[in-house]
């Protein structure tokens, strides 16, 4: 069966966070506005690097910008957005202790 239109929608959606610097931009922007020069600071990227990753957030509309005068300021298009990074911590939180829990149990049944 072939994928739905909405099921390659939802793919493309997860080809553009499986960038871990488009991860960091977007919780950069969770936390306030910035412009592309704040972000080049906190990523330690030129100014192209960050410029390509905000196309492809714009893109498929995850962020937006908004001039004030010479500058422009990027932020998150949607508080949900914020939302998927918190749910995806603690996903990852979650399977991360599992995985510690099950290490746990190994070193305990080596020592045996």
């Amino acid at each position: 069966m072939a994928p739905t239109e909405l099921q390659a929608l939802k793919a493309d959606l997860f080809r553009a966070l499986a960038h871990p610097v488009r991860i960091r931009v977007l919780e950069l922007l969770a936390v306030r506005a910035h412009t592309v020069q704040e972000l080049q600071d906190a990523l330690g990227l030129d100014q192209a690097a960050v410029s390509q990753h905000l196309a492809a957030l714009r893109a498929r509309l995850l962020v937006s910008a908004s001039r004030k005068g010479t500058l422009s300021y990027y932020t998150l298009r949607s508080p949900l957005v914020a939302q998927l990074l918190r749910v995806s911590r603690e996903f990852l939180s979650d399977r991360l202790a599992e995985s510690q829990s099950m290490l746990r149990a190994l070193r305990r049944e080596k020592r045996r």
